[in-house]
């Protein structure tokens, strides 16, 4: 991480005004159950991140030119993807990321579209960028507590378009730098909905 970094770049798919709703409500019941201290993302914060296009001291214009050139060349369909697990991430000690999994069920189109958009990264010259672990899921807020996995009651939404990201570090500024809608559901090769 650059220690000096002010800017955070991300490609991300976001629920929609509902889904985010029932997932704040899940977070909340999670939060009291649990003794969690962290507060819930705002809804607009509330995304499956596909890439992470690293931390920067501004807005590093070229890098966005590339990205944005190489996500342009993404073609993918509409899917529906759905969380079912609420989990604390143990990789750190303190301030763990407490999450929502993606259900195994309903991974499959986040999965393509991210392995789509991580070639397409690799063409552009951003292969640094690219990591081949992906484990879907939506961070609900950060907290000391480490919870283990849990079954949640669902929450499906359909993802129709996938964004280029910037987040201002510290924050919790999230601005949508491009957006690239998804193929509909039978539309031929180079149809993009509108």
């Amino acid at each position: 991480m650059n220690t000096g970094a002010t800017d955070r770049l991300f490609f991300a798919v976001y629920p929609d005004a509902a889904a985010a709703a029932a997932l704040l409500e899940r977070a909340e019941a999670l939060r009291v159950r649990h003794g969690l201290r962290g507060r819930s993302f705002a809804p607009s914060r509330l995304h499956v991140t596909l890439h992470f296009v690293g931390d920067h001291a501004g807005l590093p214009a070229a890098l966005v030119e590339t990205a944005c050139a190489s996500a342009s060349s993404v073609r993918a369909p509409a899917f529906d993807i759905g969380v079912d697990r609420a989990a604390s991430f143990v990789r750190r000690p303190r301030n763990r990321p407490f999450v929502l999994l993606v259900a195994e069920a309903q991974s499959a189109g986040v999965r393509r579209l991210q392995a789509a958009l991580g070639d397409a990264m690799q063409h552009a010259g951003l292969g640094r960028h690219v990591d081949t672990r992906f484990t879907p899921h939506l961070t609900l807020m950060y907290d000391d507590a480490a919870v283990e996995p849990e079954p949640v009651d669902p929450v499906s939404w359909t993802v129709r378009e996938f964004r280029l990201m910037h987040s201002r570090i510290g924050r919790g500024q999230h601005e949508v730098l491009a957006r690239w809608p998804l193929e509909r559901a039978g539309a031929g090769a180079g149809e993009t909905m509108q």
